[in-house]
């Protein structure tokens, strides 16, 4: 089974990833697309969401949209245009049985929205995230450099969700020293599902992912496109980009315990001792 979920180029769903397509327990992840508003006074494209036992975290990728979860409605956020413009995503957290309807607020532009969905009970209430609430921070060094943005952290309430979206730079490598994150072993590791969702700067580069085992029962090398996305079940899972594009992921994490403890790969562990 390929690793690799190709996009669609048209139509409201870019991508989509169940926990059935994938063949795992936890992690669900969805790409949408809404068009404009196509007249004075009429609504914009849109989008229902529901689902009954699971937690969802809408993402506001790109755009301006309005959101209405339960009794609540925020109406015309989104302070981007792009994934790759440097200031952070609105993000709606829902427990599970929210109704949320999220529409295109923007006249003259498309917007695009993630839904990341995991399983839950309902411990936790609606809330929206704004940019200002997103820790930013910067990870590696020289070529090894990405910014970061803690969307959902396991230091923010959710059930099992975590969420996180990073900027790499041309040339740059990523997720890197390759890492896993697939034994129930913490504090040493902790078991968890992934999902990259793949933006690249201009849109027709590509970038490459491996994703590997130590004992190479899983061993992909994928060349990711605008809005593909690899699954990680298991195994470490590097993203290098080539010169002349920037890439963009988006992370989606879930398992039985919500808590991120990783193992890079002791092959190439050597580049983080002190130089």
């Amino acid at each position: 089974m390929s690793l690799l979920v190709k996009s669609q180029e048209t139509g409201r769903e870019i991508v989509r990833v169940t926990p059935a397509s994938a063949g795992w327990r936890f992690v669900g992840f969805g790409a949408y697309r809404l068009e404009p508003v196509v007249s004075p006074g009429a609504a914009g494209d849109a989008l229902d969401l529901h689902f009954a036992d699971r937690e969802m975290c809408v993402v506001v990728l790109s755009g301006r949209v309005s959101i209405e979860a339960g009794t609540q409605r925020w109406a015309s956020i989104g302070e981007r245009r792009s994934v790759f413009d440097d200031v952070g995503p609105y993000a709606l957290y829902a427990p599970p049985g929210t109704r949320v309807h999220v529409a295109n607020a923007d006249a003259h532009a498309s917007a695009e929205v993630a839904v990341c969905d995991a399983p839950a009970s309902g411990l936790y209430p609606l809330r929206m995230i704004e940019p200002g609430q997103i820790k930013a921070s910067v990870r590696g060094q020289g070529l090894n450099t990405r910014y970061v943005r803690d969307i959902l952290p396991q230091s923010e309430t959710a059930e099992s969700l975590l969420v996180v979206e990073v900027r790499t730079p041309a040339g740059h490598s990523s997720s890197y020293p390759p890492h896993k994150h697939d034994a129930d072993n913490v504090p040493q590791e902790s078991s968890l599902e992934e999902t990259y969702y793949h933006r690249l700067d201009p849109p027709q580069g590509f970038a490459f992912q491996r994703v590997y085992t130590d004992e190479r029962d899983i061993d992909q090398a994928l060349a990711v496109e605008n809005h593909d996305v690899v699954m990680v079940p298991r195994g470490y899972h590097p993203v290098v980009v080539p010169y002349g594009y920037d890439s963009y992921y988006l992370n989606v994490m879930a398992g039985p315990k919500r808590i991120w403890h990783f193992k890079n790969d002791p092959a190439h562990e050597w580049m983080l001792a002190p130089r």
